[in-house]
């Protein structure tokens, strides 16, 4: 085949249709580029099918069947024992089933996006075989995504547990459940299920759950899971995976479904990387520069796969920044300290750019940090959830270089915020925006107003001597 054959040259080549892969054949699509996006399993990726998705939709059920629960305390009869897995999991495969159609090889096709499915193998630097097809590019895109990483603990490959991929094909409740690791999807998960009615235990190896988080954003959930029957062992070590338990300190934890979320690895094998010229880092992750560039100059790579994105939407930014440079020549930076995530246990923890703690070690004692209690946040009293806080991180120019939310709908409230850190804006910018009342947002208004206040009292001096100014015109 010629470098161009005409029948099976493309502008752009995108590897993978998840988040990012998506994106960038969408953007090269709307370009009128031509471009073909290879897909070796289903469009949607990780997000739509074991992800985003379902685990929202299992988080919903399980907050409808908290609410029932302690309905008791309002004068109706609150029902008890345990929900039905079945049903739950029948919402969740109805909201898969309602977006799957967004995603799907007709809305491409709408775009001028060709889509081939199966797997793709990388045969030169700007060759590949998608199926039988041999391909020429332009440019291409590596967006395979990742995969659940269990860590090395003796017997537990051998047990073969669940993880966030395969928990999805659980057909009843367990009576216990094992969690082994208080990271985000840990939490969110072991949460659920046990609102759904199974004895969960939620094992975490560092000190504190979320380690990622604020200290304090780490307690609340903690308190929260403890408050919902949910036990949280930290600092725990686990030794090994054995008739049926995890054992460590202590007794061992017997289970009837072992869940381990424990990390994850890009998904790199088949793809004929080294014919390419593409290399990985030291972690396993396509390396790339800072336009997600690898190290062949005609192929970008987007998404988990980088390593740079764990989460859907930045998966998607990066996705339309790399098509927009390698068929444009238009760089789209990313802000990665702009960027912004959600826990979305209940209360949510929701956080953009740096904690206190990364503040002071970059800035030291220059960096500030703002931080109202909701029990200030009239939405929050009515609601009777005011054990959520709003922290603000504060670089040395005075400007919001952080913040963190921890309340219910938090994701919601962080997106503002996100476009303080994004532009700089110091709270006194930040406060002029009215916020509307009573909403869960009124706690970053009135954290930024902490600041203004704090700034009038310092120069009351100069405010008093303008007001007596005023005063002797008006006679």
């Amino acid at each position: 085949m010629s470098a161009y054959d005409a029948r099976d040259a493309y502008d752009l080549v995108v590897i993978g249709g998840g988040s990012a892969g998506l994106t960038a054949a969408r953007t090269a699509g709307r370009f009128g580029a031509r471009v073909l996006l290879v897909e070796r399993d289903r469009l949607g990726g990780d997000c739509l099918w074991t992800g985003c998705v379902p685990s929202k939709a299992l988080l919903h059920v399980a907050a409808e069947v908290q609410a029932a629960r302690a309905s008791g305390r309002y004068g109706l009869d609150a029902p008890t024992g345990r929900a039905d897995l079945a049903a739950a999991m029948s919402h969740v495969k109805e909201a898969i089933a309602a977006i799957e159609p967004h995603d799907s090889a007709d809305e491409l096709r709408r775009l001028g996006v060709e889509v081939a499915y199966g797997p793709a193998l990388l045969t030169g630097p700007r060759t590949l075989t998608a199926g039988e097809r041999e391909i020429s590019f332009g440019y291409a895109v590596i967006a395979t995504g990742s995969a659940p990483a269990l860590v090395p603990i003796p017997g537990l490959a051998e047990e073969g547990p669940l993880t966030s991929d395969t928990v999805w094909q659980l057909a009843e409740l367990p009576e216990r459940l094992v969690v082994l690791g208080g990271g985000a999807i840990g939490c969110e998960l072991g949460q659920a299920f046990a609102r759904l009615g199974s004895q969960v235990t939620v094992v975490e190896a560092l000190d504190r759950l979320l380690p990622r988080e604020e200290p304090r954003a780490s307690q609340v959930v903690r308190e929260r899971l403890a408050a919902e029957a949910v036990t949280v062992l930290t600092g725990y070590r686990a030794e090994r995976v054995a008739d049926g338990a995890l054992h460590g300190p202590g007794d061992p934890l017997p289970y009837d479904a072992l869940l381990a979320v424990t990390g994850r690895h890009a998904n790199t094998a088949g793809l004929g990387l080294e014919a390419a010229g593409v290399e990985l880092d030291e972690r396993g992750n396509v390396r790339v520069d800072d336009r997600l560039r690898t190290t062949n100059p005609h192929i970008y790579a987007a998404g988990d796969v980088t390593g740079r994105s764990a989460f859907t939407h930045l998966g998607g930014t990066q996705g339309a920044a790399v098509a927009t440079d390698a068929l444009l020549g238009v760089r789209r930076r990313i802000d990665y300290d702009a960027v912004p995530w959600v826990t979305f246990t209940d209360p949510e923890v929701a956080r953009v750019g740096l904690t206190a703690a990364e503040a002071q070690a970059r800035h030291g004692g220059r960096a500030r940090v703002l931080t109202l209690d909701h029990d200030r946040v009239d939405r929050a009293v009515a609601d009777g959830r005011t054990e959520g806080f709003t922290t603000l991180v504060l670089d040395p120019r005075g400007r919001i270089a952080g913040a963190t939310v921890v309340a219910p709908r938090a994701g919601e409230t962080i997106a503002h915020l996100a476009t303080a850190v994004r532009l700089g804006w110091a709270p006194s910018q930040y406060a002029k925006t009215v916020h509307p009342y009573p909403t869960y947002a009124d706690g970053p208004w009135h954290a930024a107003l902490l600041d203004v206040y704090d700034r009038l009292a310092r120069n009351k001096g100069v405010i008093g001597g303008l007001m007596a100014l005023r005063r002797r015109v008006r006679r």
